[in-house]
């Protein structure tokens, strides 16, 4: 059955986006070759929203504390917004270099993470 997820995320500079999740982020990764590198990533969950028209796909990485994993980014010198209260959980975004943006966020929902020991 499924063993697990593999997503996309599609770069103009491929190389800086790749250097940012392996230097700054600290995600472990394998190199496929000639620099292609694959990262694995912590626990995942996905929640399905309805939709009017406008379906697509998101990633967020997840934290138990936004405020603390700011400030670690930062220091890591990462620019971080201030999170925003969506009501659902705090959302906040780091740019990821040749990549756009990519958000960040505190759940305040349940999480089957927390519930089956993640």
């Amino acid at each position: 059955m499924i063993a697990g997820a593999h997503m996309l995320m599609y770069a103009e500079d491929a190389p800086a986006a790749r250097a940012f999740m392996r230097d700054k982020l600290g995600f472990d990764c394998v190199d496929d070759g000639d620099g292609w590198l694959i990262f694995a990533l912590p626990p995942a969950e996905l929640g399905v929203h309805p939709s009017t028209g406008d379906s697509r796909a998101e990633l967020f990485l997840m934290c138990r504390n936004i405020e603390e994993t700011r400030a670690e980014l930062q220091r890591k010198g990462i620019e971080v917004a201030p999170a925003t209260d969506a009501g659902f959980g705090l959302l906040t975004h780091v740019d990821v270099p040749g990549a756009g943006k990519l958000g960040l966020y505190q759940p305040k929902h349940r999480s089957p993470l927390s519930e089956f020991g993640s």
